[in-house]
């Protein structure tokens, strides 16, 4: 368990986004936390694909691999604004 001392304004401030998503401010600062903070199981999980593109030049597996890195990088994003969004496929990327 960790406890933190926030600046008022970091609290107040907390609390609002948490209440305009209808969270807890404990919830959506976890959230938040996690959102900003790289986890290691995942920074393991993108060198293995990395590698697995290198050690196997299968085309069919790395276009399954390149669309989980895409799927990947789009979900570990601090934004909700997509680096890949579908309806740009074949367009920009």
């Amino acid at each position: 368990m960790l406890t933190l001392n926030l600046p008022p304004e970091i609290t107040q401030y907390l609390t609002e986004r948490a209440i305009a998503q209808g969270l807890s401010t404990e919830d959506y600062t976890i959230q938040v936390l996690r959102e900003r903070l790289p986890l290691p199981e995942k920074s393991q999980q993108l060198i293995d694909l990395l590698q697995s593109w290198i050690d196997e030049p299968d085309d069919a597996e790395q276009r399954s691999t390149g669309e989980y890195l895409i799927q990947a990088l789009d979900e570990d994003r601090t934004s909700d604004r997509l680096l890949f969004p579908a309806e740009l496929k074949g367009i920009s990327w």
